[in-house]
């Protein structure tokens, strides 16, 4: 079944208008959720708001919207107040500027939405696809809808146009606030890393490969469940403490070859390697593995 579009707008960048139409980028699978029930009837639960000073139960007409400026202290905003903050919903996709598309850091990335020509925009949709695509470039473009200004990312893909919104700077956080603690490695250990690298390597994205097996255990567990079977939590898999890194580096290699590994000591580790043999070793094991990804 077709996908229906979820809305309209106009993207536009100097005299250029071009009508089109919004449809959901993704599927997701519908998620699995558990409801609230009383244990002792299988009743389900409602959930209510309660006064946090005088333990009463407010009901919906009661309740007022309000911002805390200060600890426990807060202004409060009528609906017809609320209304007037909202953004005017224009429906214009306003092209900004055309940049780089490699650029643009995936990190910002959001919600995506394809986009389709509507009536009467066909063969400007296609020139402005086609133009970003030899370009190399995407269009950062302010949309207004729901209330809400959205900062958003057209770019090309295989013909057609995909918006995608982003999360405003503020919204990221700088990966240099995250503590990485510096560590030195050697020629070796990035040539066996590279090695690695070749040896698990694909010839481009197949998301077709992948599935959710979390999602798809549980339904199966829950179809269980209704037949009247008792679910049992899986006894947790053993795991290998490899403490030296080249070792892991080279059982790592072993395995994605359909090698052996060596065998292991009684801590889970490997053998340390000869260090009179170790560089030659995995200079070896470093041409080994790309003359194999070469085949």
């Amino acid at each position: 079944m077709a996908p229906r579009p979820i809305g309209s707008g106009t993207i536009s960048f100097g005299l250029v208008s071009i009508p089109v139409k919004l449809f959901p980028a993704s599927q997701p699978a519908s998620a699995i959720s558990f409801n609230l029930l009383h244990a002792a009837d299988g009743s389900r639960l409602k959930q209510q708001y309660v006064c946090a000073k005088d333990g009463a139960v407010v009901p919906r007409e009661e309740m007022v919207k309000g911002y805390e400026f200060e600890r426990d202290r807060y202004v409060t905003f009528t609906a017809e107040e609320l209304k007037a903050l909202e953004e005017l919903a224009s429906q214009t996709i306003d092209i900004a500027e055309f940049v780089p598309a490699a650029d643009v850091d995936p990190v910002y990335f959001d919600r995506p939405y394809h986009l389709a020509p509507d009536k009467g925009g066909a063969k400007a949709y296609r020139l402005l696809a086609v133009a970003m695509e030899r370009s190399g470039k995407a269009a950062l473009a302010r949309y207004a809808a729901r209330g809400k200004q959205y900062l958003v990312l057209i770019r090309p893909k295989a013909g057609r146009l995909v918006m995608q919104q982003l999360l405003y700077r503020d919204e990221v956080r700088d990966v240099g606030e995250i503590p990485v603690e510096d560590a030195e490695v050697k020629e070796q250990e990035v040539q066996l890393a590279l090695a690695l690298v070749e040896q698990t390597a694909s010839d481009g994205f197949h998301p077709e490969r992948y599935e959710d097996a979390v999602r798809a255990r549980t339904l199966a567990a829950i179809a269980r469940k209704v037949q009247g079977e008792a679910i049992e939590a899986p006894a947790p898999e053993p795991q290998a403490h490899v403490i030296d890194l080249m070792d892991a580096l080279k059982a790592s290699i072993d395995a994605a070859r359909g090698a052996p590994g060596k065998p292991a000591t009684a801590s889970g580790a490997a053998p340390a390697p000869d260090a009179r043999k170790g560089p030659r070793k995995a200079r070896g094991d470093a041409g080994t593995a790309r003359a194999s990804s070469r085949k």
